[in-house]
C-alpha cells in the first residue's frame, strides 16, 4: 500500500519524518518529497507550502506520480466554532472555499459550476480516526472545515464565515486537497489541531501554539497509519 501524508508547511510535517527517522529525499516539481519504507508499506511525506495552487501540485504528484492510494492531510488550523479551543482536534467531514467567489452570476458562495460548495472527505477513514480518538481517550471533534488563501485575523470576517458556510475551523489547503483528491478517486482525510481563534489574536496565538498543536496532529496521523496498515 502507498499512503501519502501532507502538510503545509515544514513544522507540519518535521514530527513526522522524527518519528520514521530514515527517508529518501525525492526532488520534484520545485518540492521535496520523502518517501519511507514503514511495515512493508510505502509512504510519501511532503509539505506543500501555504495556500490552495500549492496543496492542488502537491497532492496532484503525491497521487499522479507516486501512486498514492490514501491521502491523509495533518496540520492546523484556526477556530471558528466557539466550542473549539487551542490544542483541540477537529476532523473535517466536508470542506468549502470561503473565498471562492461568482455570486455576482447567483450562484452561492464557495460554487462553481460543474462543481460543489462543499468536497466530502472518505467516511471509513473518519471511522478509523474515530477508533484511534477512542484508544488514545481523545475528544475527537468532527466538523466543517472551510479554505482561503488568507490568513484570518479579522472578526468580522470569521462571524461572515462562520454564517455563509456554517464552518467550524478555517486554514488554507484542506478544500483543495479534498477536491484534488476526488476528482482523482483517492481517499481523502483531513484532520487539523487547533493553533489560534482566527480573530485580532490569531497572528500571536499561531506562533506560539502552532508547534505544540502540529505534534498533536502529527501523533494522531502516525497512530491512524499504523491501523490503516494493519487492516
Amino acid at each position: 500500500m502507498k499512503i501519502a501524508i501532507m502538510g503545509a508547511m515544514p513544522e507540519e510535517v518535521e514530527p513526522l519524518l522524527k518519528f520514521f527517522g530514515e527517508y529518501e529525499t525525492i526532488k520534484y516539481a520545485n518540492n521535496n518529497y520523502y518517501k519511507v519504507n514503514y511495515k512493508n508499506s510505502e509512504i510519501v511525506i511532503a509539505y506543500s507550502k501555504i495556500g490552495k495552487v500549492n496543496s492542488t501540485i502537491t497532492a496532484s504528484t503525491m497521487i499522479q506520480k507516486f501512486g498514492c492510494e490514501k491521502l491523509l492531510f495533518s496540520g492546523v488550523a484556526g477556530a471558528v466554532s466557539p466550542d473549539l479551543k487551542v490544542g483541540d482536534l477537529v476532523v473535517a467531514t466536508k470542506l468549502g472555499q470561503h473565498d471562492l467567489d461568482i455570486s455576482a452570476f447567483g450562484h452561492p458562495y464557495g460554487f462553481v459550476p460543474e462543481g460543489a460548495v462543499y468536497e466530502e472527505t472518505d467516511k471509513d477513514l473518519i471511522q478509523i480516526a474515530k477508533s484511534v480518538a477512542k484508544e488514545k481517550s481523545l475528544d475527537l471533534k468532527e466538523g466543517i472545515i472551510v479554505t482561503g488563501d488568507q490568513f484570518v485575523c479579522d472578526n468580522e470576517r470569521k462571524e461572515w464565515i462562520a454564517k455563509t458556510f456554517q464552518a467550524d475551523a478555517l486554514e488554507m489547503e484542506g478544500a483543495s486537497v479534498a477536491l484534488t483528491c476526488n476528482a482523482l478517486n483517492v481517499p481523502v482525510f483531513i484532520l487539523r489541531a487547533i493553533s489560534d481563534a482566527a480573530d485580532m489574536d490569531a497572528s500571536f496565538s499561531f506562533d506560539e501554539f502552532m508547534i505544540s498543536s502540529a505534534k498533536i496532529s502529527a501523533d494522531f496521523v502516525i497512530t491512524m497509519i499504523d491501523k490503516i496498515i494493519d487492516a
